[in-house]
């Protein structure tokens, strides 16, 4: 899974962008504009998520490498 196809599983398991961003405390139109999730927003989509998507998912670069 590439960093985007995590960022929209992000978003359907939120329930879409603004049940994402709601409960990570910012604007939908922020979501909007992200093509990868900022590394300092990463933890609450995870947390969004239930855990459900990973860190290192949204963000290989910052977290680590996907794991084969």
């Amino acid at each position: 899974m590439t960093p985007e196809q995590a960022m929209q599983e992000a978003i359907r398991i939120a329930g879409g962008p603004a049940a994402l961003a709601r409960s990570i405390g910012i604007s939908s139109q922020a979501i909007s504009q992200w093509s990868v999730v900022p590394a300092v927003r990463v933890m609450a989509v995870v947390k969004a998520t239930g855990g459900k998507v990973k860190a290192k998912q949204l963000r290989p670069d910052v977290f680590g490498p996907l794991a084969a």
